[in-house]
């Protein structure tokens, strides 16, 4: 059991390091890296140039508590927490940002997660 989480996590580090090849955050175009747990989802909005964090918000942020308990499950979970990114980026002016999956695959809490930051009001 161990041998194939390790694998995983290899498989999983030698996507992030073709994707930070290609990935980089501007002024203008700043990067929204996703970082996926067990049980929790995270998004932050990253400057690299200027290496800063502009905005981030989480399954755990205190402000949609009530709404990440009223959802069903992880991806829904998922949703309301990048429709919030989307929402606190939008009221910093940010509207283009680079998707960063940090090497997870594209489906499941990762998409719910950019579908509901485009929801926001970002695109990428």
């Amino acid at each position: 059991m161990a041998d194939r989480n390790i694998q995983k996590q290899r498989a999983r580090a030698r996507r992030k390091k073709h994707l930070q090849k290609r990935i980089r955050g501007t002024q203008e175009r700043p990067r929204l890296v996703v970082f996926r747990s067990n049980k929790e989802i995270y998004g932050q909005i990253i400057d690299d140039v200027k290496h800063a964090t502009l905005a981030a918000a989480s399954t755990r942020s205190k402000d949609i508590a009530a709404e990440i308990a009223g959802a069903k499950n992880k991806t829904a979970q998922a949703k309301v927490a990048g429709k919030r990114l989307g929402e606190l980026a939008t009221a910093k002016k940010i509207e283009l940002v680079v998707f960063d999956r940090a090497g997870y695959l594209y489906h499941g809490r990762v998409k719910a997660f950019a579908d509901g930051a485009r929801e926001g009001g970002l695109k990428f």
